[in-house]
């Protein structure tokens, strides 16, 4: 799966016509450009994946938050404030040594945006979707994760009831970081199960 792109490369028939779209309903008044784009900047950088790291870091310093988590993730999510549509129902899955979890939707794109934000482009398209499923262990591997023979990888597939979130393991040396500088640590891509959580700098 390749992830390099070519900055010139045309668009798509599809964003052409959003983009036809777009310009007709913004000149017909039905449509504010300015609030689209307040939209798009709230889930990327707002209600994207910093609230999910604030979740997973809460895990790493919380053993009883971290129970709640796993057996109720839509519960101990809401404790922090994160809920809403796409992420009224959420289970969390833990990587350990031994199991390495990581999240598709072959159908669509069900993604979790209360906690995640915007999904990504790889994670809509069909390549992704499809070998996901068939060859984790190569996807992975095209994301910079290689992981042991004896290493459980699980698929997960979200659908329109179900997400899901990954609770990545935390990275050693860590132990003297506080919650705020934990969460620094968590990717989207973490979550997502296609990367492991930064080591700290240094």
């Amino acid at each position: 799966m390749a992830h390099d792109h070519a900055h010139n490369a045309p668009p798509s028939e599809t964003a052409m016509r959003v983009k036809a779209l777009e310009t007709l309903l913004t000149e017909k008044g039905l449509l504010d450009p300015a609030a689209i784009d307040a939209l798009v900047e709230t889930y990327e950088t707002k209600i994207g994946p910093r609230n999910g790291a604030k979740v997973v870091a809460r895990a790493w310093t919380d053993p009883d938050y971290k129970q709640r988590l796993l057996e109720d993730g839509s519960a101990a999510i809401a404790e922090l404030g994160f809920s809403g549509v796409q992420g009224e129902d959420m289970i969390v899955v833990e990587n350990t040594d031994d199991v390495h979890n990581m999240v598709t939707c072959t159908l669509c794109s069900c993604y979790p945006w209360p906690t995640l934000g915007l999904p990504p482009i790889w994670f809509k398209s069909a390549p992704y979707r499809a070998r996901s499923v068939i060859d984790p262990r190569g996807v992975l591997a095209e994301f910079g994760v290689e992981l042991s023979d004896d290493v459980e990888i699980r698929v997960w597939d979200s659908n329109a009831e179900l997400r899901y979130l990954v609770l990545p393991q935390r990275p050693a040396g860590t132990d003297e970081l506080s919650e705020d500088e934990l969460a620094a640590l968590v990717t989207r891509d973490s979550m997502i199960g296609t990367a492991l959580a930064e080591a700290p700098a240094g």
